[in-house]
């Protein structure tokens, strides 16, 4: 079964609002096993919103629509969907009943426009709103469904989970489950640990993909099953494979951050750390201090422009941090115009006492992501030198 997302609103297309409905949906749906393939952003327009849904009713079984159901003409989703199917809108007292009961519960007043929420296509199943004003519903067409939500989150997130999974799971006789485990790597290019595993990447259950973020690369193991100790138990085997495969490159899983993992490496052996950087807007000691309740982190400093930016420079400044805060170990982060005008120059230096472990490359990617790169990369020296040592 093949399931597509269709969020509705200009404001989603204009860049003024974030959508999370249909993050909070395909989650929902990994849940209890229902494949996503596709999720289109519609303006509020009646027409392309209808053409959105032929073009859904054509490659999805399940189709689920947010937004569009409030009482304003702009509020185009029911007519499109009835549109989309051929049929009519009709007027349904009981929702009319149900829609006035919670402007009383409100102590509002209903406006004559708010009779629109009441109509739905012909033949459709409401969904009664307990958490607010625009009922929902169910078109069964063709050997397909239309389910349409609100698209205030609460609403929306309230009825999907207490509603709509339910009915989804029953309808469609769903009885499996979908888990992921997510493996961070630091240090390896994205085409680099494609290359190490990308013979894993073809496989069908689970499946293996990639995710490049700055000085990062993220596995994703997707599992199907019918419990979610079976899915373990075949993404345990996948996740094995690609750690072999990887030599001891992945940091973390699931929810972990860098900054996180190495803070608990230097708590496990007892070190303390300091830092200073240039250029990053801060991000080393700002990723640092994030961490609660560690002690690990003596401090950092920002600094201002350095007269002179080489690797022996920057070993030095890691040393000053150290020494300024009388921490075991000092680290140096700062990025720079490279000399030959290519673009940014990176350095990063790590002490522990007369040890030193150093960076020196350059940055091609987008400016706006250089900071985190750099941090990124910083913490991810640390980090292999914290494993070197065990």
């Amino acid at each position: 079964m093949r399931a597509e997302i269709i969020a509705s609103g200009s404001e989603l297309l204009l860049g003024e609002v974030v959508d999370t409905n249909s993050t909070f949906i395909a989650h929902k749906l990994r849940e209890i096993g229902l494949n996503l393939y596709f999720k289109t952003v519609v303006g509020d327009n009646e027409l392309r919103m209808a053409a959105a849904l032929h073009i859904a009713l054509d490659r999805a079984d399940v189709i689920i629509t947010t937004g569009g159901l409030g009482p304003t003409v702009d509020d185009v989703t029911r007519p499109a969907v009835a549109r989309a199917v051929g049929r009519e809108l009709v007027f349904r007292p009981n929702l009319m009943d149900q829609i006035a009961a919670r402007f009383r519960a409100y102590g509002s007043p209903m406006g004559e426009n708010n009779r629109r929420q009441a109509y739905v296509p012909a033949g459709a199943m409401p969904i009664e709103n307990p958490v607010g004003t625009a009922p929902s519903f169910i078109v069964e067409h063709a050997g397909k469904l239309i389910i349409s939500l609100p698209g205030v989150p609460r609403e929306m997130e309230y009825l999907l989970v207490h509603n709509v999974l339910p009915y989804l799971q029953n309808k469609l006789d769903l009885h499996e489950v979908m888990v992921v485990r997510t493996l961070h790597t630091v240090g390896l290019g994205e085409s680099r640990v494609d290359a190490l595993i990308g013979t894993l990447e073809t496989a069908s259950n689970p499946t293996v993909g990639l995710s490049a973020k700055a000085g990062q690369v993220d596995i994703r193991i997707t599992a199907k099953a019918t419990t979610s100790s079976e899915a373990a138990v075949l993404i345990a085997a996948m996740e094995q494979q690609v750690r072999e495969k990887l030599q001891d490159q992945v940091y973390g899983v699931d929810d972990e951050t860098l900054e996180a993992v190495v803070m608990h490496m230097l708590s496990e052996r007892h070190l303390t750390l300091a830092s200073a950087e240039f250029g990053t807007d801060g991000k080393v000691a700002g990723r640092l201090s994030s961490v609660r309740d560690n002690p690990m982190f003596a401090g950092g400093q920002v600094l201002a422009h350095p007269e002179t930016v080489d690797l022996d420079a920057v070993v030095q400044v890691a040393q000053a941090a150290s020494r300024s805060y009388g921490s075991d170990l000092g680290l140096a982060a700062m990025l720079h115009p490279a000399p030959d005008g290519s673009g940014l120059k990176y350095y990063s230096a790590l002490v522990d006492g007369d040890r030193r472990k150093t960076i020196e490359r350059g940055f091609g990617g987008h400016a706006g992501l250089a900071a985190q790169w750099a941090s990124t990369s910083a913490l991810g020296l640390v980090w292999r030198y914290l494993r070197s040592e065990t």
